[in-house]
């Protein structure tokens, strides 16, 4: 069965501080509470919160290694020379190789991109990936990009012929040390910028190679949209500079001036104006269902199309191949759910290891996440090829570390590495089971009572009569919402049903809610599979703006709803 929430509550900042930043910047005091629990206690600091500019965006060259990068790319522009992109096939190497590629273009040269397929040649700097993407040429440059900061080997491979390497990243360096090179920018090797993904290190060697080298005709912020579609996908927390360049890319996105971008959002159904949501549930889905089930190129080769014609063929495309994915996503964790429910209590007590023959190793991570939200356990879900090596992608629970969980199984594992949250794991297919109890044993040592036990944190309580339009123009200023700034989680008491929801797609309720006197419209997705007890409720929820006919109305999306209580 799921694991069942504990609702637990936020205390709310001083009221004192409340009320004076609130008068001082004319926002509403709900709002500005919002941004005090989120650690914005100075004056100072909350207004770059609420009003993040370009204008507050550092000096690019204090990131480690761009005066390097940037002196080696002005000697490739200078000397016309060949160059290629060379990129991972995620939502962020994808847009980090478009921008590299239009600037490039922009100064003259004729950049070759390459991205490795997940079947051929795996994930990163590979040997096999460098082979295919030189395909028999020797070029003067070659730039990785989202990947190569740990590929020691493949750096050796190409500077025996004699080809240079620049590395754009933000993985983790290796402790055996990182690949030597000409020019190696990671936020991870300095003391700053360490929440930045290869998509803002990518703008910030740009932006720093236009200072050094102006450009008249090309504009930095046209590629705005491209840098927020990698930042948002990738779930780099949006704080700091990711926050302006996320607020900044969003408004981009309403009026991109990339072909491939307006097609994507045309069958994607985005409106304007676009939300990190978009990016995160509509956009990026569908840039990366190429790269999980077939070539991540036809997503690049969208976001570099000019002809709006061709860029909806394309945008088409990875529209019904994102449609594939969810089908074959649905399948393995339909049949991964049944494993679950068959293993005996012992092995799933503590966390969840499930493998099959068949599941595809482009959709094992995503389904490995939704098991995990859902049980609220940390879970490795692998898929088993035909020669019986398993590959599969964990996903954990905050104080449960997946390395040291690897660790412990190294004599039943083939592989294994990766983040206390996400991790991938190597194993045989006769050494799954052994897997499972030493990942099991192991999650049971590092968790305590309340390690597994999921909680649904409120922000804030509210009443509907303070749910209101004034307090939705001020709560456009929280926006954009994503890792490290969710979007705000209310709760209103003692709420009653006016009437029976109404079922919409056989599963979404749509409900109208009363409380002392106000009534408001909530949906709550799938709710027709929630256990919903009797009213009255205590209702959890989040708030968005709704624009309809030139009419603003507040609506309420429901996460979670249970017995009323009077604390």
């Amino acid at each position: 069965m799921p694991a069942k929430q504990k609702w637990v509550v936020e205390p709310p900042p001083d009221p004192e501080l409340v009320r004076e930043y609130s008068d001082a910047l004319g926002l509403a005091p709900v709002v500005v509470s919002l941004a005090l629990q989120r650690g914005f206690y100075e004056r100072e600091s909350l207004e770059r919160f609420f009003y993040p500019r370009l204008k507050d965006l550092s000096d690019p060259f204090k990131l480690p290694g761009v005066e390097k990068a940037v002196l080696r790319l002005i000697q490739a522009i200078d000397g016309r020379e060949s160059v290629v992109l060379y990129g991972d096939y995620d939502v962020d190497g994808v847009t980090s190789v478009a921008l590299l590629s239009n600037t490039l273009r922009a100064f003259g040269l004729e950049p070759l991109p390459f991205l490795p397929t997940r079947m051929e040649e795996g994930y990163g700097l590979s040997a096999k990936g460098i082979e295919t993407s030189l395909n028999g040429s020797v070029p003067d440059l070659l730039i990785a990009a989202d990947c190569g900061t740990n590929s020691r080997d493949e750096a050796v491979i190409l500077k025996e012929q004699g080809i240079d390497l620049i590395i754009l990243d933000h993985h983790e360096p290796d402790s055996a040390g990182t690949a030597e090179c000409v020019a190696l920018v990671n936020p991870k090797l300095g003391d700053d910028y360490h929440y930045l993904c290869t998509a803002g290190v990518v703008f910030k060697v740009v932006h720093a190679l236009l200072k050094s080298r102006p450009l008249p005709d090309f504009d930095l912020k046209d590629q705005l949209d491209l840098v927020a579609l990698g930042t948002i996908a990738d779930i780099v927390p949006l704080k700091d500079e990711n926050r302006i360049v996320a607020r900044r890319g969003l408004a981009q996105l309403d009026c991109t001036i990339h072909s491939g971008v307006a097609a994507l959002k045309k069958v994607a159904g985005v409106s304007t104006p676009a939300r990190a949501h978009d990016v995160g549930f509509k956009l990026g889905p569908r840039l990366n269902a190429a790269g999980r089930l077939d070539k991540a190129s036809a997503s690049l080769e969208l976001l570099l199309c000019r002809d709006s014609s061709d860029a909806q063929v394309l945008a088409e495309g990875l529209d019904q191949q994102n449609r594939d994915r969810q089908a074959l996503e649905l399948k393995t964790r339909e049949e991964a759910e049944q494993m679950i429910h068959d293993l005996p209590s012992e092995q799933r007590s503590h966390a969840i290891v499930v493998g099959s023959r068949g599941w595809h190793p482009g959709v094992v991570g995503i389904v490995a996440s939704r098991i995990s939200r859902q049980y609220h356990r940390p879970t490795f879900v692998v898929g088993i090829a035909e020669d019986g090596l398993g590959k599969g992608s964990g996903r954990s629970v905050k104080g449960v570390s997946l390395v040291r969980a690897l660790d412990s199984a190294r004599d039943v594992i083939e592989a294994g590495g990766g983040h206390e949250m996400a991790a991938g794991v190597s194993v045989r297919e006769e050494k799954l089971e052994e897997f499972r109890i030493a990942f099991v044993k192991n999650v049971a040592e590092q968790v305590d009572n309340d390690t597994l036990i999921p909680k649904l944190v409120i922000d804030r309580e509210i009443m509907f009569k303070d749910l209101n339009l004034d307090l939705l123009d001020s709560y456009e200023l929280l926006r954009p919402f994503g890792a490290g700034n969710p979007q705000p989680l209310f709760m209103s008491r003692g709420v009653e049903p006016v009437q029976e929801p109404r079922v919409i797609k056989e599963k979404h309720l749509k409900y109208r809610f009363y409380q002392n006197g106000i009534e408001l419209e909530g949906i709550y997705f799938n709710g027709l599979e929630k256990d919903i007890p009797k009213p009255g409720w205590d209702i959890a929820y989040t708030i968005d703006r709704n624009e309809w006919r030139g009419r603003v109305k507040l609506n309420m999306v429901i996460q979670a709803i249970r017995k009323a209580s009077k604390f």
